[in-house]
């Protein structure tokens, strides 16, 4: 982060769910800072399962209030001062009327600027799906396709992405851009999907003799084995899908050549110590050079 000259952090503070026996919402664990935050600028980023916004009897001001008061007692047990607050749900038509009350309703509490993910199928359907009423957007440039044991890469797709660029001229919010930076190994048995697994190395899983590369992207398990607490059944497949230098090039590139307006910001998601050493240092700068 010194390399990179990072001043400002966002941080997943909880998720929003429902409880398992009552089905009231509740906070979803929730973070908590095992160190001095001062010298970054926080922003509070709150995921809010979309099947919340799908409940007819939502007392969405008591939500709001709940959820602001939480942000709030987070902040000042860690001595955080945040002048944004961001709310990330993937809504959609059916949720939308909820969503967008709800964050009306936040934002005559918080006082703060607001900001709010948004996917690429509420930029090009804006009018359908609508804008929420915060200051500004964050375009959430992945998870672009559907996570299958075919040999697409369900992160980042250009094919998929040349679908929506073309909206992001029209889109009247303000957006700043969100690019990953992780990956993730897809757990294939008997040709379905069994489970997405994090933090695998393509390089380790070269040197594991349990598996047996057979492709670019696939490994095939050659004996039955537990690796990271998960089993593998012989004749599993593994599907890498990650995000190269290139990848990220390409995507600057994309948006670069379909702006409304330039960004503010280049975030990377997500910032983790295995994410962070699978790519070269540099690589943070010039992508954000594009802009």
């Amino acid at each position: 982060m010194k390399d990179n000259n990072v001043t400002k952090l966002y941080i997943r503070y909880f998720d929003i769910g429902f409880h398992p026996e009552s089905k009231e919402p509740i906070p979803i664990s929730p973070i908590h800072f095992q160190e001095n935050m001062n010298q970054f600028e926080i922003v509070p980023v709150v995921f809010i399962k979309n099947k919340i916004m799908l409940e007819n009897n939502l007392d969405l001001e008591d939500l709001a209030q709940k959820t602001f008061r939480l942000i709030e007692e987070i902040n000042t047990k860690n001595k955080i001062v945040s002048k944004e607050i961001q709310i990330d749900c993937d809504w959609t038509l059916f949720s939308k009327a909820n969503y967008l009350r709800f964050i009306d309703q936040f934002k005559k509490l918080s006082h703060k600027k607001l900001s709010a993910t948004i996917r690429l199928h509420q930029v090009k359907y804006f009018k359908k799906t609508k804008i929420p009423n915060v200051d500004s957007g964050v375009l959430m440039f992945y998870n672009m396709g559907s996570i299958a044991p075919d040999s697409l890469n369900s992160i980042y797709s250009h094919k998929i992405a040349e679908r929506y660029l073309e909206s992001l001229k029209k889109y009247p919010l303000h957006l700043d851009f969100a690019l990953p930076i992780y990956s993730w190994g897809v757990h294939i048995r008997e040709g379905k999907v069994i489970g997405l697994r994090s933090k695998l190395n393509v390089d380790e899983l070269k040197k594991d003799e349990n598996f047996k590369q057979v492709s670019t992207i696939f490994f095939k398990v050659k004996n039955s084995n537990y690796k990271n607490g998960i089993f593998y059944e012989e004749n599993d497949l593994l599907k890498i899908e990650a995000i190269s230098a290139e990848d990220l090039k390409e995507m600057a590139q994309e948006l670069n050549d379909n702006l409304a307006q330039k960004p503010n910001e280049i975030i990377f998601y997500d910032l983790d110590e295995f994410n962070i050493k699978t790519h070269e240092k540099n690589i943070f700068k010039q992508v954000v050079s594009y802009f």
